[in-house]
């Protein structure tokens, strides 16, 4: 397991040991976890259990049938 010394401010030295005491987690813990959760690169399952939460939301086509047609590109 690899060790990281890191250098915070006051207040955010603050903030973090008041997190971490309301979360009963230590203070490495709680930087590993936010290490994962911010170089994950899949949705966390708490945003995919929403999929299809919303059934009266239109599709993609059903929005764009409203839209018009879009202008040609143009050519390189």
């Amino acid at each position: 397991m690899g060790q990281v010394t890191i250098y915070l401010d006051a207040e955010t030295e603050n903030t973090v040991r008041k997190i971490t005491k309301k979360k009963g987690i230590s203070k490495s813990k709680w930087i590993a976890e936010l290490i994962r959760e911010k170089t994950s690169s899949t949705w966390p399952e708490r945003i995919v259990g929403l999929a299809g939460a919303w059934a009266d939301l239109p599709t993609a086509a059903e929005i764009r049938k409203t839209m018009g047609r879009d202008a040609r590109r143009e050519t390189i």
